[in-house]
């Protein structure tokens, strides 16, 4: 995945939905933080973006269903462009508290519609909100996405630590499990 292809997916997202803005919450919000030549090859592996309609309750299923079927796993959209934008909706990743006040703004003329307006926005999750939401997910590929961000020093354990402490009530079994899991790497 690269940046331009990042950008291309919001403004095919935002242009989908009719919205001027989303939310980037996988892996590949990494590139609203870095460009992928300073990143090590692990964090930018996925084919796949994973984008939030700002929206709530059905009306964000809805939207996100929408993106799905227009850009994601399997469309024209993905034959064409070489990957796929998944839709998805507010239960998609576990987030601590002061998440929207870290959001990185992916806006350029790249997220423009083509005539360079509107301009499309694409908020991307703060590379340790990101890593504390993987490490959350506790999947092999979100452990080894988090460890090539630690291994290459672009992500800092502590912060990664001090927002797994900050997750929703219901996630902290999961969150200690995280906090196991980076403290054993330390």
């Amino acid at each position: 995945m690269r940046r331009d292809q990042l950008e291309h997916a919001i403004r095919t997202a935002c242009q989908v939905i009719g919205h001027p803005a989303v939310i980037v919450v996988g892996s590949q919000a990494i590139l609203g933080s870095f460009a992928e030549d300073e990143l090590p090859s692990e964090a930018t592996t996925s084919v796949e973006i994973d984008i939030l309609p700002l929206a709530e309750g059905n009306e964000t299923t809805r939207l996100a269903d929408l993106i799905e079927g227009v850009a994601g796993e399997w469309s024209p959209f993905e034959e064409q462009h070489g990957f796929s934008i998944d839709g998805v909706d507010w239960e998609t990743a576990v987030l601590p508290d002061g998440w929207r006040d870290r959001l990185v703004r992916v806006q350029n003329a790249n997220t423009a519609a083509l005539a360079g307006e509107p301009q499309y926005t694409g908020w991307c999750l703060d590379k340790e909100d990101l890593c504390a939401a993987k490490l959350c997910a506790f999947r092999e590929k979100d452990q080894n996405f988090v460890v090539a961000l630690l291994d290459a020093r672009l992500v800092d354990a502590e912060t990664i630590a001090q927002r797994l402490a900050a997750v929703p009530k219901q996630h902290v079994p999961a969150a200690e499990r995280a906090l196991g899991w980076l403290a054993a790497r330390r």
